[in-house]
């Protein structure tokens, strides 16, 4: 049996014996493994959309397995495979390369799936599992040119110092890209996050970043990089971040992040319920809007279901959200707020969610229930 097919077929029958399944679909409350994994892991409070780029400590976060604690002083990145020349390079050798910093707005793939009925069981996000950070440090197509890739590249595998079981598969943390978007001048190996060093729960001292695609691209605690001249099978790529139907359809590959728009909720929230509260008159409605697949083209606000456009600004970088605004003047009574919008490629977010098996991709319009008041 090859490598490819024991990888694809072993989480399967090893993952039946768990209960719950992870990824399978349920209809109950939160079980108490979802809740582990909603601690350890965050999304950024959707009061932060107010700010072109977000602080570390709210930008949201999701970790597999557990952070490893590196040394740098001891750290090493290998790069090889299918170049001409291995290189073997430390942390101070990568700040004296060449260096960009790009503002890039990364999100989960798995955003909005605690909201899908049935409910794949896995991170239990709502909407907010997105934040935009300015990442510093190597165009990975620099270091990639000064190896030599090989003309019958297919393929680069990102392996992190992270491990752990998934799936019943013993594994360190991997995923690949191909080769033309692994040399585009815009992926990055940033050491650096809003101006300082990257945070250890962020991937220190080293970490993939790669504009467009969904999160799960963008390795972390980088420790290897490898030039296939064969598709990658890990885990990660094969069975984990597809779109499927049910758990036997091998599905198509989790890649580019689909257009979205949210709104900082307006007014003040009820402690549980976060249902917002107002008083009547103007309030000025405003968020964030971006897409892997294009340009944000356009963004309505809807008021009790009817739909209105927004301004947008320009994005400070062309994977970086845009801000958006609308004035309301609320009245008295309860109200339904939402937003949608649409890209360069013509897609416009959905009022409803379409179902998959693993929760990815979702982009639903944002609902928003807010009471405003007389005072």
């Amino acid at each position: 049996m090859s490598r490819r097919s024991s990888i694809l077929k072993a989480p399967r029958r090893q993952a039946r014996k768990l209960t719950p399944h992870p990824g399978e679909p349920t209809h109950g409350p939160l079980t108490a493994e979802e809740l582990q994994l909603a601690v350890r892991n965050h999304s950024m409070p959707l009061e932060a959309l107010r700010s072109d780029t977000t602080p570390a400590g709210l930008h949201y976060l999701l970790n597999h397995f557990d952070i490893p604690f590196i040394d740098a002083d001891h750290w090493h990145l290998r790069i090889g495979g299918a170049v001409q020349r291995a290189v073997e390079l430390s942390m101070r050798a990568l700040r004296r390369a060449p260096s960009i910093t790009l503002p890039v707005t990364l999100e989960c793939a798995g955003n909005g799936r605690s909201l899908l009925r049935p409910r794949p069981l896995s991170q239990p996000w709502t909407l907010e599992a997105v934040g935009t950070a300015a990442w510093t440090g190597v165009p990975l197509a620099y270091l990639l040119t000064q190896a030599g890739v090989d003309d019958d590249a297919v393929e680069v595998v990102f392996t992190g110092a992270d491990s752990g079981i998934q799936g019943g598969v013993s594994q360190q943390y991997a995923r690949s890209l191909p080769i033309a978007e692994a040399l585009r001048p815009d992926v990055v190996l940033a050491y650096r996050m809003n101006g300082a060093q990257l945070p250890p729960q962020h991937g220190y001292p080293l970490r993939l970043v790669v504009p467009g695609w969904y999160g799960m691209a963008s390795v972390k605690w980088l420790s290897s990089i490898q030039v296939l001249t064969h598709h990658f099978d890990g885990f990660q790529q094969q069975v984990a971040y597809r779109y499927q139907q049910d758990a036997d359809d091998p599905g198509t590959p989790v890649t580019w992040i689909n257009v979205r728009s949210l709104m900082v909720p307006p007014g003040v929230p009820d402690f549980f319920t976060r249902r917002r509260f107002l008083p009547a008159g103007p309030v000025m409605l405003s968020g964030r809007a971006w897409s892997g697949q294009g340009a944000v083209q356009r963004v309505e606000v809807g008021i009790d279901g009817k739909w209105a456009p927004a301004q947008l600004e320009y994005p400070a970088a062309p994977f970086a959200w845009c801000a958006w605004s609308m004035p309301w003047v609320a009245d008295a009574g309860d109200h339904e707020l939402s937003c949608r919008a649409t890209d360069a490629s013509g897609a416009t977010q959905p009022l409803e969610q379409a179902w998959n098996y693993q929760g990815m991709g979702n982009n639903a319009v944002q609902r928003i229930k807010v009471t405003v008041t007389v005072e």
